[in-house]
């Protein structure tokens, strides 16, 4: 662990708490999510609790605990795409992808995540997937993505 973190940390010499969000981002970028022992290792650099930088990294909907499935779904529920109809657009996903309520598909292909916004309003309701924007959806649009989707996960 101390290898695959050593030139993260390496930016960070001062080893104080004000740095811990930025080495979270940064691992995060890098390895895809926080993995137990990315958060025992930097407890230790920083000298900080374990039960503080959870408490502090499950403050922020940014920060991810397991890797994503193959296709990560992040739905939008912000003002803008509620009104637009996006709590319909939800259940329709989760019941087509078979999302369990550990926000992962029966088969492990799928994870979603519920996001209080995603900063294109104007597109609403849309959802990201795997970094792309599916914007303006409606049941035929999002039927054709989920499909698309479906016939790729092989």
């Amino acid at each position: 662990m101390v290898e695959a973190l050593k030139h993260i940390l390496y930016k960070y010499p001062d080893k104080v708490q004000k740095d811990l969000i930025p080495i979270l981002q940064d691992i995060q970028n890098e390895k895809g999510y926080l993995s137990e022992s990315h958060i025992q290792y930097l407890s230790k650099y920083l000298s900080i609790p374990e039960v503080k930088i959870y408490s502090i990294a499950t403050f922020y909907n940014q920060f991810r605990f397991a890797p994503n499935a193959k296709y990560h779904l992040r739905l939008c529920s912000g003002s803008a795409c509620h009104v637009m109809g996006s709590e319909k657009l939800i259940e329709t996903i989760k019941n087509s992808l078979e999302i369990q309520a550990n926000n992962r598909s029966k088969n492990g292909k799928f994870s979603i995540e519920e996001v209080p916004c995603l900063g294109a309003c104007a597109l609403a309701p849309l959802i990201e997937i795997n970094g792309n924007y599916h914007s303006k959806l409606n049941n035929q649009k999002l039927d054709r993505i989920l499909n698309e989707l479906l016939e790729n996960q092989q």
